[in-house]
């Protein structure tokens, strides 16, 4: 089978992690049979030096007419110390969301038998623990209007606004991803002080009954918060709006014991996109030090999306393996630590040899 990947490594450490996923699924494509024509684009800031556009239009039509989406990271220092910046990298991914539908992002967040010294957590607390965070992703107080600054720049605001149609479609996406595994949801809101959570709340009540086999309960994002940490393990499904969304999965993304260990999907309405958790890591770019286990994983996800389920479960048993070797870069290395080339080459390798 034939496959059009839009690849777009952005900035930072971007191309580096994405060209180690690249060389998985290429020995994924040659053991297999299957061919993966991956075409390169812009997004970010260097596409804000090359075209002026953090997400150019022709991104866009290269992105609509592909199978699937490889994206990196976005960000880069002179924008993020510049507050005034009329363009920001960040709006290339918030228009990338937008144009493409992406209304969910899927992160799942699961332990590592061999990583498990690494947890800033006690051992004890994380073992086992494996959920997936269903974050909203094209509404809330990224997206509401109306938002600005005063004329004399003292006073800003923000707007968070959700519809019911926007909560309809990504809880029941929860609930039907809930019945593929433990059958447990937990939606997370803050129907005690916000009008939108109400909402929210009011929503996934009324979908509820269609799902009896989905033992449902509800937190506000505080205790979620807490309870992360407290006992990762109870969870299975969680499901809440933006910004908790955004806040939850990197508080949780750092149970696994390195930020660059987590991948996710965005899904939607039109290609679906696959990236790491972690972003742009500028002062790591270019020095062949950052992890690019997230990135691969992503690319497991990928391949999932595409139905190509062997192929992405051989992907991360050559990353339990080398992982089990400890054949991984300094972030997560006990001992000996391997650059990120070495270690992209070292899963192809895998991918290719192992039973």
């Amino acid at each position: 089978m034939n496959y059009k990947i839009a690849t777009l490594p952005g900035d930072g450490i971007g191309p580096e992690v994405v060209d180690q996923a690249v060389k998985a699924l290429n020995a994924i494509g040659k053991r297999f049979g299957h061919e993966f024509e991956f075409t390169f684009a812009w997004v970010g800031a260097i596409a804000i030096d090359k075209t002026g556009n953090p997400y150019p239009d022709e991104t866009h039509e290269l992105c609509l007419k592909s199978d699937a989406v490889l994206f990196g990271a976005i960000g880069d220092p002179k924008y993020d110390n510049d507050p005034k910046a009329k363009v920001r990298p960040e709006q290339g991914l918030l228009a990338m969301r937008k144009k493409l539908g992406l209304y969910a992002n899927i992160r799942p967040v699961t332990t590592f038998e061999s990583l498990l010294h690494k947890s800033p957590l006690k051992q004890e607390i994380i073992e086992g623990a494996d959920f997936v965070v269903i974050r909203e992703l094209t509404g809330g107080i990224y997206f509401g209007e109306p938002r600005g600054r005063s004329e004399n720049g003292n006073t800003a605001f923000d707007t968070c606004v959700y519809t019911r149609d926007e909560v309809i479609r990504i809880t029941k996406l929860a609930f039907e991803m809930a019945q593929k595994r433990r059958k447990k949801l937990t939606a997370v809101d803050k129907a005690n002080v916000l009008a939108t959570s109400r909402l929210w709340r009011e929503t996934v009540q009324e979908l509820a009954s269609d799902y009896p086999d989905v033992e449902l309960d509800y937190m506000f994002v505080d205790n979620a918060a807490m309870q992360l940490i407290l006992n990762p393990a109870k969870f299975d499904v969680m499901v809440t709006e933006n910004m908790f969304g955004d806040i939850l999965t990197d508080e949780a993304s750092v149970i696994t014991g390195s930020l660059g260990m987590l991948p996710s999907a965005s899904v939607g309405l039109h290609t679906s996109v696959f990236e790491p958790i972690h972003g742009s890591f500028p002062q790591g770019a270019g020095k062949n030090i950052a992890n690019p286990i997230a990135t691969i994983l992503s690319a497991a996800m990928l391949l999932d999306s595409l139905q190509l389920f062997t192929e992405a479960a051989l992907v991360r048993k050559a990353v339990a393996k080398s992982l089990e070797e400890n054949y991984v870069t300094g972030d997560i290395a006990t001992g000996k630590a391997y650059g990120t080339t070495q270690v992209g080459d070292r899963i192809a390798q895998i991918i290719s040899e192992i039973e």
